[in-house]
């Protein structure tokens, strides 16, 4: 058995430097300026009712404030672990539009549940945290990396990845289902699951923004295409008019007469 650690890739190690930054930001300014923290939970926190009254960075800046020293680590420490692996495969632009979606996805479930009163959730209890996202991380690479075995610190053992997925989620559908404030801050992990789930089975494999930018490039080459197409039709309504027999084919290029027997000459200009 041999143990390795995986490199710190550029986005993961941004990531990190923000998430980390803020935190000691926070917790340093609030020895100076008392509720400093409650603020930016205020402002910045996942509240679902300020979200649907305007405050809509919150879907985002929510997974970059976390509520301790213990949260924080082992957040970055599953982005560390198992993000790297990801950006090293799909490249940085790829990992930080599949992270980003997760953690959207996450707030978004944990904003439409919030509103049902379902365990008691209210629209102003807020949620903080990157686990949206680092769950949706986990669920992609149980269902990427499955069979890779995984060191299950600080217990003596590994055990394949597929199956340390399928724990978590057992173990965090039960946490939901128990009454307090544990079981209210775990809807964003699901919503980070099933949005890991989402953009692995179904959206496009290069991801959202290279189908974007194809869907994109094609409609523009379809129109210019048309415009080609529509001026040759005119050109030659204007050629028959003055008994002239030049045609275009169906991409509107110039397809030159045929030359009569005898006839001799230079060829069409090729460009």
């Amino acid at each position: 058995m041999t143990l390795s650690f995986p490199p710190f890739t550029r986005a993961v190690k941004i990531i990190i430097i923000i998430n980390v930054a803020i935190f000691f930001f926070l917790l340093i300014g609030n020895l100076v300026v008392s509720g400093l923290q409650s603020i930016a939970v205020g402002w910045f926190g996942l509240i679902p009712g300020f979200v649907t009254h305007g405050f809509i960075w919150q879907l985002v800046t929510y997974a970059f404030l976390h509520a301790g020293i213990l949260h924080i680590l082992f957040n970055m420490l599953g982005l560390w672990m198992f993000g790297s692996q990801f950006e090293m495969d799909w490249g940085s632009k790829q990992f930080v539009e599949f992270y980003l979606f997760c953690v959207i996805g996450a707030a978004l479930v944990t904003v439409a549940v919030s509103y049902t009163g379902f365990m008691g959730v209210t629209p102003l209890i807020p949620t903080v945290g990157a686990s949206g996202g680092i769950y949706g991380i986990l669920m992609a690479y149980g269902m990427l990396y499955g069979n890779r075995e995984v060191f299950m610190f600080p217990l003596p053992f590994m055990i394949k990845a597929k199956y340390m997925v399928g724990i978590i989620i057992l173990l965090l559908l039960a946490s939901t289902l128990t009454p307090g404030p544990t079981g209210v801050a775990n809807f964003a992990h699901l919503g980070g699951l099933i949005f890991g789930f989402l953009y692995v089975k179904f959206l496009p494999r290069r991801g959202l923004q290279y189908a974007a930018s194809e869907q994109f490039y094609g409609a523009r080459n379809w129109y210019q295409r048309w415009k080609r197409r529509r001026a040759a039709r005119k050109f030659e309504v204007y050629m028959r008019k003055h008994d002239r027999a030049e045609f275009f084919d169906e991409y509107g290029n110039y397809k030159p007469p045929d030359k009569k027997d005898g006839e001799s000459g230079r060829g069409p200009w090729v460009n």
